[in-house]
């Protein structure tokens, strides 16, 4: 993170709502300055920033299609305006990969549209997105890719996401290889089941999939959004700088 004289500044994909927004909320109650993107949801982004800005804290919402590698050059520029217009910084100090889309299809019936979107999204974004940000990420900074537990254990229809999942699970360790000289950690969070509007809201709102999900998990429930939110803040703690290269399921023991 920063120095104790500066607060630092995260800048987190897919803010606007769900684990996004519990992410922001629990990183600035910290003390961390946050900067958000939203695909569409601008009227929610901008409660986000309230919310944070009402709390005593400095918040700021971009527009981002992390899907569209050609939109990054002019995102990187709108995020050294903010970094220098709203917090009085040239650098970032946290990166969180966390934007997603979600499809549900068998292998058998999954479209050749649906793998692209999502490759371009959770795989190709992160990994030129972060590759754009770079110059403006501090040494010693953090990145925290977000993956999932169907890179894990197996759901049936889920066989395209959880691949590009594997993916960015790969892409994590090969990033704290290369940017350890820079004294950047970088680790990947594999959340389970959340009660979110993820995907159409399945898990938040089909009452017997929930019950089927807490049914195979250690803990007893699906998670929630702030079981998340408050771990990224741990991860991104100055305490946990020491971890890099690692992969760390949020799923309270499912499918143990």
């Amino acid at each position: 993170m920063s120095t104790p004289k500066q607060s630092p500044v995260a800048l987190i994909t897919g803010g606007s709502r769900g684990l996004g927004k519990s992410m922001a909320l629990h990183l600035a109650e910290r003390g961390a300055g946050v900067i958000l993107t939203y695909r569409s949801a601008a009227a929610e982004a901008a409660g986000v920033v309230k919310q944070i800005e009402a709390r005593g804290g400095k918040a700021a919402a971009l527009a981002l299609d992390v899907g569209d590698t050609r939109g990054f050059d002019a995102f990187a520029g709108a995020v050294r305006a903010e970094l220098a217009g709203r917090f009085g910084r040239d650098r970032l100090d946290c990166l969180v990969n966390n934007a997603g889309i979600g499809a549900h299809a068998s292998f058998a019936e999954t479209t050749e549209e649906q793998f692209d979107a999502l490759m371009n999204v959770h795989l190709k974004g992160t990994f030129f997105l972060t590759q754009k940000l770079l110059p403006l990420l501090a040494d010693g900074g953090r990145i925290l890719n977000v993956s999932s537990g169907l890179a894990r254990f197996t759901y049936p229809g889920y066989s395209a996401y959880a691949a590009m999942k594997g993916g960015v699970e790969v892409l994590t360790r090969y990033l704290a290889k290369e940017l350890g000289p820079r004294k950047i950690s970088v680790n990947v969070l594999a959340p389970g089941a959340i009660e979110t509007d993820f995907g159409g809201g399945r898990v938040r709102d089909d009452a017997e999939l929930n019950r089927a999900l807490a049914a195979q998990t250690a803990l007893g429930r699906v998670g929630l959004p702030d079981d998340i939110g408050g771990l990224v803040a741990l991860l991104l703690a100055p305490e946990s700088h020491w971890i890099t290269g690692q992969r760390i399921e949020a799923s309270g023991g499912m499918m143990l």
